[in-house]
């Protein structure tokens, strides 16, 4: 199979300005998901979908393709990620080259490991996949949470049939962590729902599942980063 690795870089961030290339740990956060997907040795292009030329450029010093620059209807803040993905499809298949499966690499989750990528494609190949999206378990139980009255009351907060339940007798929930996302680009350019067919997750660690939004976010990631290395 021939497989194209997207990296979508916008250059405009509001939670953390310019977090696509502020340094952890002395490295462009972008940097790492680059490296991964390399490591990976699964991809024939790794391409970064990006509306700035800066970026561009530190994408290519760090092995990235960036053969054309994103559409500026697709620069903004409410653009689609799915939207940018069969842009970069359609741009690559009007210069010749066409791919079978697209790998989506979000470069705010730094810790996310060319091993995780690998079994992201052995689930696909495995379950004959449309598409692999990656998932973690949750910090904490869903059943523990719930909305608050304006009174703030909690007589009604927590189910009555699991308050006395420890949490070992309660089960595992996931959550999508928006590392990785594989699927088939046929499927993708005939369907706006990755999800509705033969669609499955491959599990990653809470720790690789690090996603960067915030500054605290950044703050963790780099102490685990730094642990990571020593």
């Amino acid at each position: 199979m021939k497989n194209l690795a997207i990296i979508p870089a916008r250059s405009g961030s509001k939670g953390l300005k310019h977090k696509n290339i502020k340094l952890l740990n002395g490295k462009p956060l972008i940097a790492y998901t680059i490296e991964a997907a390399k490591k990976s040795g699964l991809f024939n292009e790794i391409f970064v979908s990006t509306d700035s030329e800066k970026y561009a450029k530190i994408a290519q010093v760090w092995g990235a393709n960036v053969p054309f620059l994103r559409s500026d209807e697709l620069s903004t803040d409410t653009a689609s990620s799915w939207d940018v993905v069969r842009e970069a499809i359609n741009k690559y298949k009007e210069n010749g080259k066409e791919f079978d499966t697209i790998a989506l690499l979000q470069p705010t989750s730094p810790l996310r490991t060319a091993d995780d990528i690998i079994a992201g494609y052995n689930k696909m190949k495995q379950k004959f996949a449309n598409s692999i999206v990656s998932v973690c378990e949750t910090d904490h139980s869903p059943l523990w949470s719930n909305t608050l009255p304006e009174d703030n009351s909690m007589v009604s907060f927590v189910k009555q049939d699991i308050i006395n339940s420890i949490r070992q007798d309660l089960p595992t929930y996931y959550r999508i962590n928006g590392a990785l996302y594989i699927v088939r680009t046929n499927y993708l350019m005939s369907n706006n729902n990755i999800y509705k067919d033969s669609s499955f997750a491959t599990i990653m660690s809470r720790e690789n599942s690090i996603d960067i939004d915030t500054r605290m976010d950044f703050i963790i990631a780099d102490a685990l980063m730094k642990d990571r290395l020593r």
